[in-house]
């Protein structure tokens, strides 16, 4: 950033820490700071920047630290920060304004920045330290608790010590790893922080169906090594207070975190006495210059735990280093998670402190689902409330505390009740807590021209954390007036996925007979393309059979990209990227014999360039004849499954990447879809495919394969993200083929997979019971589809070969079947060959096509 404050004038504030928070500071003082006043040094303990800790779970599986990393975390371009990873603050000389780091240098500050966040509270149990315990709190812990896992095998117990809000993530990662998870929690229920006597007895019986063993109302008394008793089934021997003995390989202490203040406490600054460092209500602590943010800072005597609160923490020392006067103003302390699968939410005076309060239950423990309510003595004023099994409510309740209720308190809970909606709120309501936006920025953004979640999420950051606002904001967006059109185009009124829909129950099989009896017009270059593909999505018949021909796009015309110059490019099929000597020779002679030019694409397979349209047929019926078939490079269909050598080959290899690959692109070759289809498999986790850039990725594990979906290149590239994990051969085919075809059925035109799954109400979790869970009870009818493609595919150059009707499509002039177009030339002067494009004389060869 350029900047008018000389070098010499500039003040530096240095920032211990470099976790969410601490990233926030940063990215705040720097947004605000227009004419340069500060320049800034973050030391970070860990060796990787700053990541979402939040998401920390997300990690299990993917094992792609990457995917965590906060946007610009590495202050790329900016000169004014200077990022040292793998450094600590050590010290403080208070008087001198001096840090001295880990590395032995010393730094001088104008204002000193404490966002050591909290470390994780490991009981004194005797066994403690034992090297297979582990804590649950950075991307080096997972690490570590794999690693043992994978060594005790798939089976092995686990024990996670304590039953609150991280060691439920810990446990369910400790299943997502293989093992079977004990969870010991010293009070009489699950997160007792966040839920109730009953909310804890439903959440209790959920978890355990879903395979988790539960310990409540007993402690840990000891861990010993299995080296030190005999007869141990496991690594370790974990006894429990109430005697009960569990043979494990492992144990992962998550009982709390305790705010990280040792440095202030050396320097002699002022701290709570439960810990933390004082602060007042602008961040300040009893050292003028010296800063504390986060879960370190104690605000006048409050330590929070949450993400939300340590957002504003920074961006309240942000504004105050720039001569404002920004004040803590509380913390909201709901939380809204996910665990296992599990809705839970908790906001408010969830446990009913407040005198006088009153308490609304509904507890349905046939569905599992526990409602309440806390309200005041008069029941007209909503004061928090706990939500478990279903927290679909959570968006609408929550902004609501402290202000009158819309309705009564049983009826906004009851499923038969009143629906609360987005226009019961005031405009000063909460509605994204992590990022403080209230309802009216949003509907002040939707006036603005804002009129879908990304372009909400872009201009007012709400929905950008952790998402559980997103239910509001399309409430908000369907209640303001704008017009969400499903439409196709102006001639069907129904979006893809219904027409979609209405081809597959009555049978039309026409373009004609859909747009007569369900559209209007005579239909245009939107939706007759789209129907094509409904079509050929929906049986075997040939795209340019009969009234089909007609609606096709130009590539499809011709089965083959058009060029600049109006040629054309021949991609022949080759399954994991293999082929033989046989089939290269023929590709070269074909290459020499019509002067095409060579290129090997990303995708493992040969592309031919120069093609023209009269010599396509010649071309195909060569390929045809070594056995090679249309690589569909022209179609919304399935492209390529890009594949490494896999455990055939390479030494790494954990599994038959190729085979497998081989296999899952002759088994979806010829797939019409909403937009192009990419797949790889790797075979470990080197990844050399690049699969988690597919949307459908298959990486090979030592137990099996895991699945990720969902990975796109292009403009807005998006890593895949896990669906499954160490599946065998049978199951992975079987969630690939309900994948794939509950996108083509459910998916917009010209939608890639990427964007469709962010658009599912409930994203990944949907998609999973979706697939892997059946909860539609479709999964039997999209095998079965699948199953049908399969049978009745067809190539299509083939095809073409064998039907004179469809050859004769293949001319440049229809009225002069045997003459070339004579405006198409090349230059091959250079070192390739180039189309020398019309109406370009003057232009250089070197600069055609950039």
């Amino acid at each position: 950033m350029n900047s008018p404050v000389e070098p010499a004038q500039r003040k530096t504030a240095v920032v211990l820490g470099h976790g969410m928070v601490g990233h926030r500071f940063v990215e705040a003082l720097r947004s605000r700071d227009e004419v340069g006043q500060w320049q800034v040094v973050v030391l970070s303990e860990e060796q990787l920047p700053a990541y979402d800790r939040v998401g920390l779970s997300a990690y299990v599986g993917e094992w792609d630290a990457s995917a965590l990393a906060l946007p610009g975390n590495e202050y790329a371009g900016d000169d004014l920060v200077e990022l040292r990873l793998g450094q600590r603050g050590e010290s403080i000389d208070r008087a001198a304004r001096k840090v001295t780091t880990s590395a032995g240098d010393t730094i001088a500050y104008d204002a000193l920045v404490l966002a050591t966040g909290s470390y994780a509270f490991v009981p004194p149990v005797p066994g403690h330290d034992l090297p297979e315990c582990f804590v649950y709190r950075t991307i080096e812990d997972l690490d570590g608790i794999r690693a043992t896992a994978e060594a005790a095998g798939p089976g092995a117990v686990g024990v996670v010590v304590g039953g609150g809000l991280l060691g439920l993530e810990a446990a369910n990662a400790l299943r997502l790893l293989g093992l079977t998870p004990h969870v010991v929690e010293y009070n009489d229920r699950l997160m007792p922080a966040q839920v109730d006597e009953g909310g804890g007895a439903i959440l209790e019986r959920l978890v355990t169906d879903l395979g988790l063993n539960v310990h409540t109302g007993v402690g840990t008394s000891s861990i010993e090594s299995a080296d030190a008793v005999s007869g141990g089934a496991g690594r370790l021997r974990v006894t429990l207070s109430d005697e009960t003995v569990i043979e494990a390989a492992l144990v992962v202490f998550s009982a709390g975190v305790r705010p990280r203040d040792q440095i202030a406490r050396d320097a002699g600054i002022e701290v709570g006495p439960r810990g933390g460092i004082i602060t007042d209500l602008g961040l300040q602590t009893s050292d003028p210059n010296i800063w504390a943010i986060g879960e370190c800072a104690a605000v006048e005597g409050t330590c929070y735990g949450l993400v939300a609160p340590g957002y504003t923490t920074a961006e309240i020392v942000a504004d105050r280093l720039l001569g404002g006067a920004g004040e803590f103003p509380g913390a909201d302390m709901s939380t809204k998670l996910k665990l296992l699968g599990v809705d839970v939410a908790s906001f408010g005076d969830a446990h009913a402190t407040t005198e006088g309060a009153l308490s609304v239950v509904l507890h349905d423990a046939a569905k599992g689902t526990y409602a309440k309510l806390v309200v005041s003595d008069d029941a007209k004023t909503l004061l928090g409330g706990i939500l478990v099994g279903d927290a679909t409510a959570y968006s609408a309740l929550r902004p609501l505390v402290g202000r009158p209720l819309p309705a009564e308190p049983a009826a906004l809970i009851s499923p038969a009740g009143a629906e609360l909606g987005a226009d019961a709120l005031p405009d000063d309501a909460q509605i994204c807590s992590c990022n403080n936006v209230s309802k009216g920025a949003i509907c002040g953004a939707i006036d603005e021209g804002a009129c879908d979640i990304a372009s909400l999420k872009k201009c007012t950051t709400a929905g950008t954390s952790c998402g559980g606002c997103v239910p509001m904001l399309k409430k908000l967006l369907e209640q303001s007036g704008v017009e969400m059109s499903k439409a196709l185009c102006e001639h069907f009124g129904q979006s893809r996925a219904e027409l979609f829909q209405i081809v597959q129950v009555t049978g039309i099989r026409t373009f004609s007979g859909l747009i007569a009896k369900y559209g209007k017009g005579t239909g245009c270059d939107i939706c007759k393309p789209t129907v094509a593909s409904i079509l050929a999505s929906t049986s075997s018949e040939h795209i340019l059979d009969g009234e089909q021909a007609a609606l096709q796009d130009t590539n499809d015309h011709f089965l083959a990209n058009m060029q600049k110059n109006g040629t054309y490019s021949v991609v022949p099929r080759m399954p994991g990227g293999e082929v033989t000597a046989d089939q290269l020779i023929t590709i070269g002679q074909i290459a020499k014999d019509f002067g095409l030019y060579v290129k090997v694409t990303g995708g493992q397979r040969i592309d031919l360039f120069g093609a023209r349209v009269e010599q396509l047929p010649q071309i195909w019926q060569r390929l045809v004849d070594v056995g090679m078939e249309s690589g569909h490079a022209y179609g919304k269909s399935l492209r390529t499954v890009k594949s490494c050598v896999g455990s055939t080959w390479c030494r790494y290899g954990q599994q038959d990447s190729v085979g497998m690959a081989v296999l899952l692109e002759k088994r979806y070759r010829g797939l019409r879809s909403p937009h192009k289809l990419k797949l790889a498999v790797s075979g470990c986790a080197r990844e050399c495919a690049e699969a988690r850039g597919k949307d459908v990725g298959v990486i090979a594990t030592e137990h099996g394969w895991n699945l990720y979906v969902g990975g796109n290149g292009g403009l807005t590239p998006k890593h895949a993200v896990l669906l499954a994990g160490d599946l065998d051969d049978e199951t992975l085919i079987r969630y690939i083929d309900r994948y794939l075809m509950f996108y083509v059925r459910t998916a917009d035109r010209l939608q890639r997979t990427a964007p469709w799954q962010e658009a599912l109400e409930g994203g990944l979790d949907y998609l999973k019971q979706v697939i892997c869970e059946d909860s539609l009870g479709i999964a039997g009818d999209l095998e079965a589809a699948m199953a049908q493609h399969v049978a009745g595919y067809q190539d299509e150059w083939a095809a073409v070969l064998e039907d004179e009707e469809k050859l004769s499509r293949f001319v440049s002039f229809v009225n002069a079947p045997e003459e070339a177009d004579p405006t198409i030339s090349f230059d091959d002067s250079g070192e390739r060959k180039v189309p020398v494009l019309l109406g370009m004389p003057d232009v250089p060869l070197s600069t055609q096509g950039k």
